[in-house]
């Protein structure tokens, strides 16, 4: 846990945060459209954090975001392997991008199939966000301070808080939800899986909702999530993998809180 935690934040310290604010003409491209953004910072940062685990450790697979935007059959190295690694190395480009200081760094490991270990370090916080299986979730600093990690305890859904991603949903289910948020408390969108996943872990928010499901984004968060003792499940009821890339995915305090939401902002 300790080595990839200190790889990441080499990473960051080595190739994002010179970068941050200090982009050149050019740095910044577009992907699938205007709002999947690149920077030199994800490519460079991805190729150290991609070589450390490699060395570190021999024969892993390494799923990255660039990587797979390169080349799509990246991502079937997934299934089978017996020790994989998919990583994010600036989860938040667009806020990046702009300046923002919201933007994260996260890896998870994938033992056959399963997720065993995760990482979300914020760059500009010097801290990381890890949770390994059965263990518990935390946020460490560098001189080794551990905080442990908790979500929230359940509320009724108008006191909920909730990370509601509607922008990738298909209509009519786009429009239904979007109506229906006002009957929550009140929803937040940092444009950060890697920001939002550490604020409901850390009980500072209830809910999260998503719709695209890519392993980079949502296997760290949502293994630090369940080790914080919340409860997730796709739209359907069916448990969430590293594998799975549609469906949706709603994180809560605990199942009944997930029932409630699924009901009030996805039932037709």
């Amino acid at each position: 846990m300790a080595d990839v935690a200190a790889l990441l934040r080499q990473a960051t310290r080595a190739e994002i945060l010179p970068r941050f604010r200090r982009l050149a003409a050019g740095a910044v491209r577009a992907k699938s459209g205007p709002l999947d953004l690149v920077t030199d910072a994800d490519e460079a940062a991805e190729r150290v954090i991609t070589a450390g685990l490699q060395a570190r450790f021999p024969g892993c697979v390494v799923v990255g975001e660039e990587a797979t935007a390169a080349d799509p059959s990246v991502l079937g190295r997934l299934a089978g392997a017996d020790l994989a690694f998919v990583v994010d190395p600036v989860d938040g480009t667009a806020n990046f991008a702009a300046g923002l200081p919201v933007f994260g760094c996260m890896a998870a490991a994938i033992i056959r199939g399963e997720i065993a270990a995760s990482w979300i370090h914020d760059p500009l916080g010097d801290d990381t966000a890890m949770a390994l299986r059965g263990e518990g979730a935390w946020i460490e600093a560098p001189d080794g301070h551990r905080a442990p990690l908790r979500v929230a305890a359940p509320v009724p859904l108008g006191r909920m808080v909730a990370g509601v991603s509607w922008s990738y949903m298909p209509e009519p289910l786009k429009s239904r939800v979007a109506s229906r948020l006002p009957r929550l408390a009140a929803t937040l969108n940092f444009r950060c899986a890697a920001h939002e996943y550490r604020l409901v872990a850390g009980g500072h928010a209830h809910a999260l909702v998503y719709n695209k499901l890519m392993p980079w984004d949502h296997a760290p968060g949502w293994l630090l999530h369940r080790e914080a003792g919340g409860y997730a499940a796709r739209f359907d009821g069916t448990p969430y993998g590293p594998e799975t890339i549609t469906g949706g995915l709603i994180l809560a305090p605990d199942r009944t809180s997930w029932e409630a939401l699924r009901e009030v902002l996805l039932a037709e």
